[in-house]
């Protein structure tokens, strides 16, 4: 098994329990350049809020998108957009990735910038 099979297959178990939980979720993607994070309602089908290290003023503070503080300023921004859709409290989805590194610090910052998971 390779490394994207094995991720995906880490994916699948955590949004099984998600979609159980019937919870809005924060679900985070990571590349060697940028990282996305996304919110989106409990049915699966619309994404409430999105930020990424691709927005421009992402971009203007952090020109280099795959360091840990490009995904703390994605973390604060995400928590923003979500609060302003009405969002307080998200399930956590890494998508398969190690909480360790940008993942950690992208949740951290979410946490401070008020939502609850």
């Amino acid at each position: 098994m390779d490394k994207k099979v094995s991720r995906t297959r880490r994916a699948a178990k955590t949004r099984a329990r998600i979609d159980r939980q019937e919870a809005v979720r924060l679900t985070v993607h990571r590349t060697n350049q940028h990282i996305y994070a996304q919110v989106v309602d409990a049915s699966g089908g619309k994404v409430l809020a999105s930020a990424s290290t691709l927005e421009k003023e992402v971009r203007a503070a952090h020109p280099k998108g795959g360091d840990r503080e490009a995904a703390a300023a994605v973390g604060k921004r995400i928590a923003e957009k979500a609060k302003a859709a009405g969002v307080t409290e998200v399930a956590f989805d890494r998508s398969g990735f190690s909480y360790h590194g940008r993942v950690k610090a992208l949740a951290e910052a979410a946490r401070e910038g008020g939502l609850k998971f």
